[in-house]
């Protein structure tokens, strides 16, 4: 498991201005900062992938470099993993995606079952997937996302990314998703009753793209 901020770098300083209460009410610039952090995220776990060197012509020699053997496939679960999303693809710009719609569905106990209703998806044999979504409250989301594209994909190697994760996220992933490496930006320690992540930075689809209906 990688957690961006245990190092001081500017992703603390992005992370910052994303649990900021008054930098949220801009929401272009919450979205930006999202994407920001998906940059970063594809910047470190690009280091993990393997290259090839391949020889290119300049305009006065030539040069060795290394370049990606293959580029990942990129998943995300709608809708605040949008702009996380776009940040991995800013830097992976070939690669290919992949969309997943899934929410809560709060049931008369007052325990929520996560219903799915879309998916799209290229053809995930023998790929890197790197799938991400903004915050990892319980886990059970991104966890049953997975599950369902392990089970009908030969993945080679699943990746996922969270700007923000609660304890209990993590280690159900950990629990149900054991080969998945994990990209987080912090992790905090308290889930509210309502599965909200605290101090987290409140719901993230709203503040990427507006209030929803419940």
């Amino acid at each position: 498991m990688y957690v961006l901020t245990d190092q001081p770098s500017l992703g603390n300083h992005f992370l910052a201005e994303l649990r900021d209460a008054q930098i949220q009410q801009d929401s272009m610039r919450f979205r930006r900062n999202v994407e920001r952090l998906g940059e970063l995220f594809a910047y470190e776990i690009s280091k993990t992938l393997p290259y090839v060197e391949t020889e290119f012509e300049t305009p006065l020699g030539s040069a060795i470099v290394p370049v990606l053997t293959e580029q990942p496939v990129l998943a995300t679960i709608l809708r605040a993993g949008l702009p996380l999303h776009q940040g991995l693809l800013n830097y992976f710009d070939k690669a290919d995606s992949a969309f997943i719609a899934a929410y809560r569905h709060t049931t008369k106990d007052h325990d929520f079952i996560i219903e799915k209703l879309y998916e799209t998806t290229p053809d995930l044999n023998g790929r890197v997937v790197i799938m991400c979504d903004t915050m990892l409250a319980t886990g059970r989301s991104m966890a049953l996302c997975c599950k369902e594209l392990l089970s009908r994909f030969a993945i080679k190697e699943l990746h996922i990314v969270s700007i923000i994760a609660c304890t209990e996220g993590v280690s159900h992933i950990k629990s149900h998703v054991p080969k998945a490496k994990l990209w987080l930006g912090a992790v905090d320690e308290e889930l509210t009753t309502k599965a909200y992540i605290v101090p987290g930075l409140g719901d993230a689809g709203d503040l990427c793209y507006g209030t929803k209906l419940d």
